[in-house]
């Protein structure tokens, strides 16, 4: 019998703080965005970005780590898989949105105390990407 795979892993930056809430039974959600970029240099030259934006939803004890530890311009590692959510609106039109539910979350980047979160971060090392990559 054949296996499926179903995994997403993600690094990028907090859009907002996250959010949680407890289901009616009780078990802790928090969900937030994370925005992923990417730059290239076109054909002509020409330098390009893009972000794309990712729902996170966490379960759980990770919900309340989550909720917790992550702020808004954080940056995270994400992993879990990718599920599309269907409802009705209140007009009964059909919704869906596709979310990564997170199964494990790191947190990345400056580790210093929120109350330095002030300081310039001149000493950073520059951001790398693809293109600068001798392979």
């Amino acid at each position: 019998m054949s296996r499926g795979l179903n995994k997403v892993m993600i690094i990028g930056h907090l859009g907002k703080d996250p959010e949680m809430r407890y289901t009616p039974s009780g078990r802790a959600v928090t969900t937030f965005n994370v925005a992923v970029s990417r730059s290239w240099n076109s054909s002509d030259g020409e330098r390009r970005s893009e972000t794309e934006w990712f729902k996170v939803v966490s379960w759980g004890n990770l919900a309340e780590i989550c909720n917790k530890y992550l702020t808004k311009g954080q940056q995270v590692y994400i992993e879990g898989r990718l599920q599309t959510r269907r409802w009705e609106d209140k007009d009964g039109n059909p919704r869906k949105s596709v979310e990564v539910v997170a199964n494990e979350m790191t947190m990345l980047g400056d580790r210093r105390d929120k109350s330095q979160s002030n300081d310039s971060f001149e000493d950073a090392p520059p951001d790398i990407d693809e293109d600068e990559f001798p392979f």
